[in-house]
C-alpha cells in the first residue's frame, strides 16, 4: 500500500461524523480523568494513550469504503471491514512509535525538557517508520 493523501476524503465525511468523533475522544478523555482521579495519574494516563479517535474514525472508514463498493453495484462489506482493518494496523504500528516516545521523555525530562521533547520525537519517528517498513517487508 503506498501512503498517500486524498483531499476529496474531506468532501465525503458529514458534519455529525464529526461531532461523533469529537464526542468519542472527549468522552475518552473524561473516562481517562476519573481513572486518574480515582487510581492516580500513572494508570489514568496509561487509559489516556488510548487512541480516543480510533474507534470512531474505525467505523466511518468501514461506512465510507462500504458505500462506495455499494454505489458501484458491488457488495462492499469485506472491503469495508478490510480497510477499517488496515486503519487499525496503522494505530497498532504507531503505538509503538508512542511507546518510544514516551519511553525516551520518562527518562529524559528531569534532566533537559528541551532535548527530552527532540529525542522524544526523533525516537517516535524512527520507530514509527521501522515499524511500517518491518510490516510492509513482512
Amino acid at each position: 500500500m503506498i501512503v498517500q493523501f486524498n483531499s476529496s476524503a474531506l468532501r465525503q465525511i458529514r458534519w455529525y461524523e464529526y461531532l461523533v468523533r469529537f464526542g468519542l475522544g472527549g468522552t475518552m478523555t473524561v473516562i481517562a480523568g476519573l481513572i486518574a482521579a480515582r487510581f492516580g495519574p500513572v494508570v489514568g494516563g496509561l487509559f489516556l494513550a488510548f487512541p480516543a479517535i480510533f474507534p470512531a474514525s474505525a467505523t466511518l472508514i468501514e461506512k465510507h469504503t462500504r458505500q462506495r463498493k455499494e454505489k458501484a453495484g458491488l457488495s462492499g462489506v469485506r472491503r469495508g471491514r478490510d480497510a477499517a482493518a488496515l486503519d487499525a494496523v496503522g494505530a497498532a504500528l504507531g503505538s509503538h512509535g508512542l511507546a518510544a516516545f514516551a519511553a525516551v521523555i520518562w527518562l529524559m525530562i528531569a534532566s533537559s525538557p528541551s532535548w527530552a521533547l527532540l529525542f522524544a520525537t526523533v525516537a517516535w519517528l524512527t520507530v514509527a517508520v521501522f515499524a511500517w517498513l518491518s510490516r510492509r517487508w513482512l
